[in-house]
Order: C-alpha cells, then structure tokens, then sequence
C-alpha cells in the first residue's frame, strides 16, 4: 500500500480539486464523455438508463420518475439553492449590498437578458420555436468564472468580482423567467402547502434557529408541493435559500455554512452529473442544418452577439450618465470580453431550452446551437481579456 502512495502522488488529485478552475473543468470532460457515449453503440444503454424510473407511488404520494428527471428536478434543486444563498450572501454584504456598488452588474445584467431574447425574437417570432427566447438570457457562472480565472493575475481583481455579481444577477433573472414564462398549470392547493412550508422556514428565522441543516427538512416538503404545483420545482431550493439566517459580519452564519457545505458536492457532482446527462446527443447529418435555423441562430446569436452589445451598451449608458463607473482598472476591451464570457450559457441554456420544447427535435438542435455558440464565446472572450493585458481608462 506504501509502495503505491509513492508511486500514485495523491496530491495532485488534492490540488485539483482545490483549484477554482477544477468544476469547469470536470464539466468539460462530462460533455465530451457524455457526446462520445451518444455516438457509440451504447448510445441506447445509456438513455434506457435514463429513462429508467425510481421512487415511490401509492394513491397519496407521487415520486415515481425517470433518473434524467430527478436530475433535472431534483439534484438542480439543490444547485438553485446554492445558487439562492450566493444572491442572499451578495444582497446583505457583497457586490450587490448597496446601490453604488449594484448598479452596475445590475443593469448590465438586465442589458444582457434582454438584447438576446430580442435578438431571438427577431428571428423566431410567429413560429413554434419561439419560446425558446429565454435560452440565450442565460450564463453558466462556473464555466464564466472558471474562464476568467485561466487569466489569473492578468487581468483586474475587479473585473472578476464584477462577471460574478453579473452572473449571480443573471441567475435571478433566469430563475424569474423559469418561475413566471416556464411554469405551467398552476395547482393551488400544492402551492397553498409549500406557503405553509415557507411560513415554517420565516418562523425558524425569526426564532433564530442557527442549525442550516434543519432548514432543509421543510425545504424538502416545500420541493414536493411546488414540483406538483406547476411551478417548476428548482424554484423551491432558491425559496429555501432566502429564508436562512445570515449576517455582515465576520461571524461564520447559517447560510454562510451551508454554501460552503454545498459548493464542491454542486460544483463536482450535480452539475457535472447534468451536464453528463443532458448533452447525450446523437449527431445526426441534418442536425447542421438546425444549427442556420431560426432556431440556432437565435440561439448562437443572442448568446454571441447580444450578451456583449447589451453589457456593453448599459455600461456605456451608466458610464456617461454617472450612474456608475467601469470595474476599477479595467478597460472597454475588458468590459467586452466580460460580455462574451457572459454568452457562455452552456447547463443555464440547456436547461431552459428543456423547459421551451416538447419536440425532442428542437430540443437537440437547442442543445448542439449552445454547446458550440459556448465553447466559441469561452474562447474568443479568452483572447480579447488576454489581448488587453494592462489597460485601463481608470
């Protein structure tokens, strides 16, 4: 056993897995499994295995799902509570805990929403695609964030805490637009029990119960009656997020604990797992012809061109009109870099073009538009932040 530890160095597994860029990475090698695996004799075997049902039904009780559904309903859940408790954290003493420091990643995130869905629109309205327009609003905030941290000291200190409240506003948005535009058939009487559930949670709050892990027991109630209500069921794990006790200081509190404990089972295991599971896509010849549709260039164009010209646009905005002022040492060629990362909607993307289409046409094509239109924007934002090494308009 000896000889082995010396011949296998453990800690370059430790360190890999310590490294802020190790989730992007290991969501990168998913897709690529996951692609190879789609076009291989065991293409079959594995979306059988997905479609392979498990839990529990009686007359009462209804958790009787395929396994790809208990990730995309379950285990994503727990990635919008994390992602929930990141929004809380930067409301109370982040990026976004006061006007002047919020306006900005704001704004440009509201700029960045809009001008894809719009771009979007533009080509697919009228017809059944169409509401796929939430798709290109999206960003997926590990792969953005794993990317600007490739450029390490290269690059402001500012720019990247400004791409993370971008990102943390973009998921907000993203998660409003699930929760109003891909929700359906509301049941009233499920959502009336999750209310009771987030009344519990309120009162654990107020009675400052500091145990995070209690909240969770309600949480899981509350995910039944909000999956059964209609709304999709990711939106409770953000309900569960806003209730838990937090604070300004430098005291370790509740929420703070549970982020922690959340971050490297997400990062590793949830979202690597959904992105395994969602980009099994047998690559077909009239698959490219989907990618020049209204449909895939909706998709790459909102996400390539309309992230940037609407980041950059609000920034130009707030800039002259002294709204705010650009990240501290940072330039426009920075600002439009940010603007391209922002265009990596990757697992964000998939997940709501899961929620637009019921053809599973489309929803292949969607998939195949973002993989591509991600990895381009990951790269050509790359270049453009490296390409301004050291300027600034500060």
């Amino acid at each position: 056993m000896y000889l082995m530890s010396q011949l296998i160095n453990l800690n370059v597994f430790k360190d890999f897995f310590k490294s802020s860029n190790a989730g992007g990475i290991l969501l990168f090698i998913c897709v690529i499994l996951s692609l190879l695996i789609a076009n291989s004799p065991l293409a079959i075997s594995l979306q059988e295995f997905l479609d392979l049902k498990v839990g529990y039904e009686s007359a009462s009780i209804h958790l009787n799902y395929s396994i790809l559904l208990w990730i995309n309903d379950g285990l994503m859940a727990i990635f919008f509570l994390l992602v929930g408790l990141e929004i809380k954290r930067e409301i109370v003493e982040g990026e976004l805990s006061s006007p002047k420091k919020a306006s900005l990643p704001i704004l440009c995130a509201v700029g960045g929403a809009i001008v894809p869905a719009i771009i979007y629109l533009g080509l697919n309205a009228g017809q059944t695609t169409s509401s796929g327009w939430g798709i290109p609003m999206a960003t997926d905030i590990a792969f953005a964030l794993a990317v600007i941290n490739l450029l390490g000291n290269r690059i402001p200190s500012s720019l990247k805490i400004f791409l993370a409240a971008l990102a943390i506003v973009d998921d907000l948005i993203a998660i409003l637009v699930i929760a109003f535009f891909y929700s359906s058939g509301i049941e009233v009487s499920y959502l009336m029990y999750a209310g009771i559930g987030l009344v519990v949670l309120i009162l654990m709050n107020r009675f400052n119960v500091l145990n995070p892990y209690l909240y969770l027991i309600p949480g899981v109630f509350i995910w039944y009656f909000i999956h059964h209500s209609g709304i999709h069921a990711t939106i409770a794990g953000v309900l569960v997020a806003m209730t838990l006790p937090t604070n300004d200081t430098n005291l370790e509190s509740p929420l703070e604990r549970l982020e922690h404990a959340l971050v490297k089972p997400v990062n590793f295991i949830i979202i690597p797992l959904f992105a395994f599971a969602n980009t099994n896509i047998t690559l077909e010849s009239t698959m490219v012809s989907g990618l020049i549709s209204d449909l895939g260039l909706g998709i790459a164009l909102g996400l390539l061109l309309g992230k940037p010209v609407g980041i950059l646009l609000v920034s130009y905005i707030c800039t002259k009109l002294r709204v705010s002022s650009l990240p501290e040492g940072s330039s426009w060629g920075h600002i439009l870099g940010v603007g391209l990362l922002a265009g990596i909607g990757f697992t964000m993307s998939i997940f709501i073009a899961i929620l637009s289409f019921n053809d599973p046409t489309n929803i292949a094509e969607a998939k195949l538009s973002i993989l591509i239109t991600s990895l381009i924007a990951g790269i050509v934002g790359y270049l453009v932040l490296r390409s301004n090494q050291g300027k600034s308009v500060n």
